[in-house]
């Protein structure tokens, strides 16, 4: 008998804005493959209805919201989530806790719900109080309302456990490994750094800039990302590229193959990330062997273990261990080989996918 899931709080399939747009992309043909009635709510605009990577299979329902910094999640997911409970699927995969505001909703009409948490988003320095103290609320509502939670880290798992004595399902994301990947034509083998990043304080972007002006004295220094906002980052991106020949900003990129020879070729990618859990883009960055210098948080410790090099988050000390890595090529293909065998082993998108189809599985068997 087939089963029809809801997939809730994204920006649509096919999207190349994030890590749930990405989890979404591997997800939604599999489990069509796996039998399922898979529809995808999403935002107008922010697909790629030309992307011949589209499964015809996957339904996409796009509703209205509120275009705005802070209230934009809690919009869309309100819209997405009044249409779902009109077709009641028979289970809800809801991304975000922004979304616990509604899950009252899903539950009245019975529909099992599935909550992937993400990170700690009310610890994220881009929020003001208010909207950190919504976010909290909607974890809060989560803990209480959901029927499941998922976790992409055990760190995550620790906190949630602890701070909403809610025990979460561990699924992390996967990595695809690319096929050859073609060279960068206008940079050097395994002699740029290189920075992929959603221009946000809690990525660490600042301070990557300050290194940056650093590390042009000897290397080219590649920055992809933007705010999708503008601001002070895009500015100051901006006159990096435009007064140093060595740096080259080339902004929001959403093509794979680009990204995946960008990290494959890099000499040295620098993680900043500081808030969540598993970080989808440096599991795809271990999935292309990109010799990784990270934040040392304990989320990117648990994904990179001894694969990686850690750092404090100031210009000077991400400098200096960018400078070691670019240095030193047995250093880089260390890091490197070590990366590609701990995604192999730990963070493919087979495991991911298996795993989330067997856990909508049960909800639907436990109503």
């Amino acid at each position: 008998m087939r089963k029809s899931v809801a997939i809730i709080g994204t920006r649509g399939y096919p999207s190349y804005y994030g890590g749930f747009e990405t989890l979404v992309r591997q997800l939604s043909p599999y489990l069509a493959d796996e039998g399922w009635d898979v529809t995808v709510y999403g935002r107008p605009g922010n697909t790629v209805a030309t992307d011949s990577s589209r499964d015809p299979r996957v339904e996409c329902v796009d509703t209205r919201g509120l275009e705005a910094k802070c209230f934009s999640t809690l919009s869309y997911g309100l819209t997405s989530t009044l249409h779902a409970t009109k077709r009641r699927p028979d289970v809800a995969l809801v991304m975000n806790v922004a979304n616990g505001y509604w899950l009252p909703l899903l539950k009245a009409k019975r529909i099992p719900t599935i909550v992937n948490v993400d990170g700690m988003e009310w610890e994220r320095a881009k929020w003001g109080s208010a909207a950190k103290a919504a976010f909290k609320l909607g974890a809060r509502l989560t803990a209480t309302f959901a029927d499941d939670i998922v976790v992409d880290s055990h760190e995550i798992g620790r906190r949630w456990s602890e701070e909403f004595k809610r025990e979460g399902i561990f699924i992390p994301y996967g990595g695809t490994v690319p096929i050859r990947p073609p060279a960068v034509e206008t940079l050097p083998d395994r002699g740029y750094a290189l920075m992929i990043a959603r221009f946000v304080p809690e990525n660490t972007v600042a301070e990557f800039f300050d290194a940056a002006e650093q590390v042009s004295r000897h290397w080219d220094v590649l920055i992809v990302g933007s705010s999708g906002y503008g601001g002070e980052f895009d500015s100051r991106a901006r006159r990096l590229a435009s007064t140093n020949e060595r740096i080259e900003w080339l902004g929001h990129v959403k093509d794979d193959t680009k990204l995946f020879a960008l990290w494959a070729h890099a000499g040295a990618y620098f993680h900043g990330h500081s808030v969540g859990g598993t970080n989808p883009a440096l599991v795809q960055a271990m999935a292309c062997g990109a010799p990784t210098v990270a934040r040392d948080t304990p989320y990117n410790r648990e994904v990179l273990e001894d694969a990686g090099v850690y750092v404090d988050p100031n210009g000077d000390s991400i400098a200096a261990a960018l400078a070691e890595v670019l240095s030193d090529q047995a250093l880089q293909d260390r890091l490197s080989t070590a990366a590609f065998a701990r995604q192999q082993s730990m963070y493919t998108w087979e495991q991911v996918n298996k795993k989330y189809a067997e856990v909508l599985w049960a909800a639907t068997q436990a109503t």
